[in-house]
């Protein structure tokens, strides 16, 4: 096992939403070898066996986080198979089209907050009786620095993110009397295909190369770097952690400073 990143980690109890590629597999992966119990879920099958694969004792669920069915049955099978439930890592996400908001078909918004949005609150509906039955746990919400920038032609994914925040603060002061802290994680431009497919979809709107349009994003983050899905585990973990005890309704931008989108 790896040497211990913080401490706490060591027994818990994880699901993590998205879990078996890009943000939630490194967290998967950070959280695993901290110590962690890991149930995960994903829509994508051959991820979800080949995480199952290479990190044994880790449980891998198929599930569509805007489906209630298919959350009820993670939350079933994983409560099964860890007796219970210390934390949530509500990863899962989708890009959401990209045109103006003349272009965006209904059927497209509405996915986008389904999965992005809804379907935090799914989980977080099972989860918490939960974590109040364990004493106390963390829940972690993903959103983005489009959840604090207005973001023009990705107006859906702005939206959901945004909510995200709102989720965050509300169970924050409805769950703090329960011992269990609420934050949100903003990651910015976060290396991988994801985001290659954001900037290539960007960059046909407006009429410039994908290179181009990769630079224009760079000179807006005071870094002018990505980050990667590491860095996004390493707070996921540090939210979990004692070092996180009384941080609460925090929304932390793991960015490099992202001016505006």
């Amino acid at each position: 096992m790896a040497t211990s990143f913080v401490s706490g980690l060591q027994g818990q109890r994880v699901i993590v939403t998205a879990g078996a590629g890009g943000i939630g597999e490194a967290a998967v992966r950070l959280l695993h070898d901290q110590g962690c119990r890991v149930v995960l879920c994903d829509v994508a099958q051959d991820a979800l066996d080949r995480i199952a694969a290479e990190l044994p004792g880790v449980t891998c669920i198929r599930a569509d986080v805007s489906d209630e069915g298919d959350v009820q049955r993670l939350f079933d099978t994983a409560l099964s198979v860890l007796g219970g439930l210390d934390a949530l890592i509500n990863n899962a996400g989708i890009a959401g089209p990209t045109g103006g908001i003349e272009d965006i078909a209904p059927a497209d918004w509405r996915r986008c907050l389904d999965i992005g949005l809804t379907g935090q609150f799914l989980c977080a509906r099972l989860a918490v009786p939960a974590i109040k039955a364990a004493g106390g746990g963390a829940i972690v919400n993903m959103s983005s620095s489009a959840g604090r920038h207005g973001y023009a032609f990705r107006t859906p994914y702005a939206a959901a993110k945004w909510g995200v925040i709102g989720l965050t603060q509300s169970l924050a002061k409805e769950l703090g009397p329960h011992n269990i802290r609420v934050n949100a994680i903003l990651p910015g431009i976060v290396e991988g295909p994801r985001m290659d497919g954001v900037i290539r979809d960007r960059a046909e709107k407006v009429g410039i190369s994908f290179d181009a349009m990769k630079t224009r994003y760079l000179e807006t983050v005071s870094l002018r770097r990505m980050v990667t899905p590491q860095d996004i585990a390493g707070s996921i973990a540090f939210l979990l952690s004692d070092a996180g005890r009384n941080l609460s309704a925090m929304s932390f931008n793991v960015d490099g400073n992202v001016e505006t989108l």
